[in-house]
């Protein structure tokens, strides 16, 4: 049997026995703590307690900055999505060494993140298209708000939607968006990425895409596919690292 582990899984978890999905989030501890779980539906409301009700059992609580819950040498395969990203770049580095750590020889890392280089595509694109048509200027904040919307946020998205009194004391007892982990701390292209991995001690490095891995029947495991088998987080770059 091949043991996954996925990690900062959020509502992106896999039933099948291989995986063992791992998440900290707010939410989920608010599910797994028996005292605060039964006013969540006075607290929350609307899309937000939708959210809480469509969080799955199957989730392991456990906060991945006090490193991963598993012996040296002991996973065949550690998978994360849009994860790294969020974290400081000394950080990122110590994170890689850590899943290092728990793969087993020949064991593989595979990383998804947002895709610098294809934002940064699109932007040079639309700049052409402005050029030609300047009635599409308009749309031209949205091509620069794809990769740095999310560095500069300081109010976290769903506080940002509640009512003034709430907004207060959400970002008093919660913080802002930084500390609560939503804000890119650094982004990655299939350069950097690659070099980050080979100066931790991964052997290999291989750039995949959404439905091809080293990973025997990854697609069977449905993490970077939706149900009609397209990519569940358009725009990414998918990295594979073996041990």
């Amino acid at each position: 049997m091949t043991q996954i582990l996925n990690l900062g899984c959020g509502r992106k978890t896999c039933n099948d026995p291989d995986v063992i999905n791992i998440d900290w989030s707010i939410l989920l501890r608010l599910k797994k703590n028996r005292i605060w779980r039964p006013i969540i539906p006075i607290v929350l409301k609307g899309e937000r307690f939708d959210s809480f009700k469509s969080l799955p059992d199957n989730i392991v609580v456990h906060d991945l900055s006090k490193g991963i819950p598993f012996e040296p040498s002991s996973v065949d395969v550690v998978y994360h999505s849009h994860l790294l990203e969020h974290l400081d770049r000394h950080i990122a580095k110590r994170f890689a060494l850590e899943v290092k750590r728990v793969l087993k020889p020949g064991g593989i890392h595979r990383i998804v993140v947002p895709d610098l280089e294809q934002c940064c595509k699109a932007y040079i694109s639309h700049l052409s298209e402005c050029d030609e048509n300047p009635n599409q200027a308009n749309e031209h904040d949205s091509y620069i708000a794809e990769f740095l919307e999310q560095s500069v946020r300081k109010e976290a998205s769903g506080t940002s939607q509640q009512k003034r009194l709430r907004r207060f004391f959400e970002n008093i007892i919660l913080g802002d968006a930084r500390r609560r982990g939503e804000t890119h701390q650094w982004m990655y292209d299939r350069i950097n990425l690659k070099a980050m991995l080979i100066n931790t001690g991964y052997n290999e490095v291989h750039i995949q895409n959404y439905n091809t891995s080293l990973i025997p029947k990854w697609n069977e495991y449905s993490l970077d596919i939706d149900k009609n088998s397209d990519p569940y987080k358009p725009g990414s770059l998918y990295v594979e690292a073996v041990k």
